[in-house]
C-alpha cells in the first residue's frame, strides 16, 4: 500500500514576502473570510499562480497527491470497478491550471513545480512557448498506470492552459454552481471513478457535487465513483455529504489527522478563520493558531464498498 505522509514538511517553507491580496470581491474564486487569489487563477499562463502561493507555503496539491494516488492503489488492488487495461478516470473539480493533474501523471512533486514556474530560464517565455516547453517536459515524466484526470474550473484560461500543455487528458472551463453542466462534459465524465477536490469547497456547494454525481453516473454500466475531499475545517461539509447520500455514498472523514493547506495571507484572515472555528467549538491550537488553513479528508464510497475502513487504505510515517 502506498504510504502517505501528512506534515506540513511536505513543502519546504519558504519566507513569506508581503504580496497584495483583495477581499471579499465577489468573484469567481472568493469566499468570504479568504483572501482573493482570482488575478492569478485568470491569467494565461500558471507563472503567477505558481509565485503567489509559493510565497505562502501553499501544500494542499502535493497531499492530494499521495492521498488520492493511494486511493487508485488501493481500488485497483482490491478490483473495485475492474480497472483492467483502462485507465482510471478522475474528475479533478476547480482544477485551475491542471496541478492535480500534474501531480498525479507525472514523476514530479510540488516543489518541482514551484522552482520550475519560478526558474529564470522560463521567465521570457511567452504562455504559448510555455505551454509547448511543458508539453516536453511533462511528456518525459509520465507515471506508470497514470490516471486519465478531467479538469472543471470557472476559470477559461486555467483550463485553456491544461490543456494545451498536455497536463489535462479533458478540461472544461464550467461554472456547476450556477449552470447544468454541457452535454459534451456529461459524456466526458460519465463513468468516471474518481472525483477529487484539494481546495474548492466553499466556492463550490453540494449544488456542484450533485450535479457532478448525475452525469458521473449516467453511464451504461452504473459505475458509482469515490469522492474524495479536501476540505478546510472551518468550512462545513455537512450538506454536501447529505447529498452524497442520496447517490448510495457512505461519507467517512478521516480522524486523527489534518492537512495543511497554506500559510494565512495576513491577520484578517487568521483572526476571521479563529472566529469561525471558536462559534463551531473545533480547537484551533497547534493548527490554526500556528499560522495555517488546515483541512479535513472525507472519502465518500458506495455503501457495499465502505465497509473497509478509511485508515486501512492510506499508511502512515
Amino acid at each position: 500500500m502506498r504510504s502517505v505522509r501528512r506534515s506540513a514538511s511536505l513543502c519546504t517553507p519558504v519566507h513569506v514576502r508581503s504580496i497584495k491580496i483583495q477581499h471579499n470581491s465577489g468573484v469567481p474564486h472568493q469566499k468570504l473570510g479568504k483572501a482573493n487569489f482570482d488575478l492569478v487563477y485568470g491569467l494565461e499562463d500558471p507563472r503567477e499562480y505558481f509565485g503567489a502561493f509559493e510565497e505562502l507555503d501553499y501544500c494542499i496539491p502535493q497531499h492530494g497527491q499521495r492521498v488520492f494516488s493511494a486511493l487508485i492503489e488501493a481500488r485497483g488492488e482490491e478490483g473495485h470497478n475492474g480497472f483492467g487495461e483502462r485507465r482510471t478516470g478522475v474528475v479533478d473539480v476547480c482544477c485551475s491550471y491542471g496541478i492535480n493533474a500534474a501531480l498525479l501523471k507525472h514523476e514530479v512533486t510540488l516543489n518541482d513545480l514551484y522552482a520550475r514556474y519560478g526558474s529564470g530560464e522560463l521567465a521570457s517565455l511567452s504562455s504559448e512557448e510555455l505551454a509547448e516547453a511543458d508539453t516536453a517536459f511533462y511528456g518525459g515524466r509520465v507515471r506508470r498506470a497514470a490516471p486519465q484526470v478531467i479538469g472543471v474550473d470557472v476559470s477559461r484560461n486555467a483550463v485553456s492552459y491544461g490543456l494545451r500543455s498536455g497536463i489535462l487528458d479533458a478540461g472544461f472551463a464550467e461554472n456547476l454552481e450556477q449552470d447544468e453542466p454541457t452535454e459534451e462534459f456529461g459524456r466526458a465524465v460519465s463513468g468516471a471513478d474518481l472525483l477529487t477536490v484539494t481546495g474548492g469547497v466553499g466556492y463550490i456547494s453540494e449544488r456542484t457535487f450533485g450535479r457532478l454525481l448525475d452525469r458521473m453516473t449516467e453511464g451504461p454500466e452504473g459505475r458509482i465513483p469515490w469522492v474524495a475531499v479536501f476540505a478546510l475545517r472551518w468550512v462545513s461539509y455537512e450538506e454536501i455529504s447529505e447529498v452524497l447520500s442520496g447517490y448510495g455514498l457512505v461519507t467517512e472523514k478521516l480522524d486523527g489527522y489534518t492537512f495543511t493547506q497554506r500559510r494565512f495571507a495576513d491577520d484578517a484572515e487568521r483572526e476571521y478563520v479563529l472566529a469561525k472555528l471558536a462559534k463551531m467549538g473545533i480547537d484551533a491550537s497547534g493548527k490554526e493558531e500556528e499560522g495555517w488553513h488546515h483541512t479535513d479528508f472525507y472519502l465518500s464510497r458506495p455503501v457495499e464498498e465502505a465497509e473497509t475502513p478509511l485508515e486501512t487504505l492510506l499508511t502512515w510515517d
